[in-house]
C-alpha cells in the first residue's frame, strides 16, 4: 500500500468520531461534514509521521476549524434567516411554521435526534468557547489540559468555561411549577405529536376554544406581530408545520415547558405555552434575535 493510501485509511478510521465530534460544535450536518473535510485537507499537507495519536491530532484539527466557524458565524446566522424565511399563505401558518430549512431534513432531523435537538439548542446559546470546553470535555472526554490551547487559556479558566456551560445545559426548572411540570410537558409533547403527525383533531382538543396565539414580526410575512384567535385557526397554522416539527423539541424555556425549533441545530424560534386546566390558552412564539437571547433554555431530562 502507498503512503496516500495509508494515509486515507487511517484518516478513515476516525472518520466517524470527527464528524460526532464535528456534528455537535457546529449542529448542522453540512457544516460538520466541512469541518471534517478540512481536517482532511490538512492532515494531507502536513508531516505526522511522528505523531503518535492521530486520532488526538485529528481531534485537535478538527476542533479547531469548528471554533473558528462558530467565531465567524454571526454573520452567516444573518445571512441564513433570509435564507430559512418562509412563504405562507396563511397568518396561522406564518405563526407556526416558522423558518423553511435548505438541507435533507429527513438526514438532519434523524441526525439530531440521536444527539439531542434540546442539546444542541441550548448549545447554540453557549460562546464559541463555552461550547468547545463543554462538547470536548463533557461529551468526549477530552482533558481541560488538552483543551486550553486551543483557546489560548490557563486550564483553570478553561474548566470554568465548561462549568459555566454545564449549568446553562442543565437548567432548572421554576420552583413554582413543582410536580405541575410533568404535566406540561405532556400536553406540550401532545402537541408536537399532534402536529408532527397531523392529527388536526386531536391538536384541537389541546387547544382552549379561545386560544391565543401572538407571534413575533420576525415569524410572518407582514412587518407586524402576528395575532392568531380560536383553536381551529391555530390547528390549522399548526397543520403546515408538519415537516418543521421535525426540527422541533420540548426545552425547558425560562424554567417552564416550551417548544424549540432549531433548524441544522440553530436556534430559530421558540414557544411558550399558557396552560390552564390542561388546556393551551396562549401560544407565545419569540423569534426576534433580541428576544430569543433573553430566554432561559436548558435541556429537559
Amino acid at each position: 500500500m502507498d503512503e496516500g493510501s495509508l494515509l486515507t485509511e487511517r484518516f478513515e478510521e476516525h472518520r466517524s468520531h470527527l464528524r460526532a465530534v464535528s456534528y455537535r460544535m457546529l449542529g448542522s450536518l453540512a457544516e460538520a461534514d466541512d469541518a471534517v473535510q478540512e481536517a482532511w485537507l490538512r492532515l494531507r499537507r502536513s508531516d505526522v509521521s511522528e505523531v503518535e495519536n492521530l486520532g488526538g491530532w485529528l481531534t485537535t484539527v478538527v476542533s479547531r476549524v469548528c471554533l473558528n466557524m462558530l467565531r465567524s458565524r454571526e454573520t452567516r446566522r444573518e445571512d441564513s434567516l433570509d435564507a430559512y424565511a418562509a412563504r405562507p399563505t396563511h397568518p396561522a401558518d406564518a405563526a407556526v411554521v416558522g423558518r423553511e430549512d435548505t438541507v435533507d431534513p429527513e438526514q438532519e432531523a434523524v441526525m439530531a435526534d440521536s444527539v439531542g435537538l434540546a442539546l444542541l439548542v441550548v448549545l447554540d446559546t453557549l460562546t464559541p468557547a463555552e461550547r468547545l470546553a463543554f462538547v470536548l470535555h463533557d461529551l468526549f472526554a477530552v482533558s481541560f489540559d488538552e483543551i486550553a490551547p486551543l483557546l489560548g487559556k490557563s486550564s483553570a479558566a478553561t474548566r470554568q468555561l465548561a462549568s459555566r456551560a454545564r449549568r446553562r445545559v442543565k437548567g432548572a426548572p421554576l420552583v413554582a411549577e413543582g410536580a405541575d411540570l410533568a404535566r406540561r410537558r405532556r400536553v406540550v409533547e401532545a402537541f408536537l405529536a399532534a402536529t408532527r403527525g397531523g392529527h388536526f383533531d386531536d391538536l384541537v382538543s389541546l387547544l382552549h376554544p379561545d386560544v391565543v396565539l401572538r407571534a413575533d414580526k420576525a415569524v410572518g410575512p407582514t412587518p407586524r406581530p402576528l395575532v392568531v384567535t380560536g383553536a381551529v385557526t391555530v390547528a390549522t397554522g399548526a397543520m403546515a408545520a408538519m415537516q418543521r416539527a421535525r426540527a422541533t423539541q420540548p426545552a425547558l424555556v425560562d424554567g417552564t415547558v416550551g417548544l424549540a425549533m432549531a433548524p441544522l441545530g440553530r436556534l430559530f424560534l421558540v414557544l411558550r405555552f399558557t396552560i390552564e386546566d390542561g388546556l393551551i390558552t396562549g401560544i407565545d412564539v419569540v423569534a426576534e434575535p433580541e428576544r430569543l437571547a433573553g430566554l432561559e433554555l436548558a435541556v429537559l431530562d
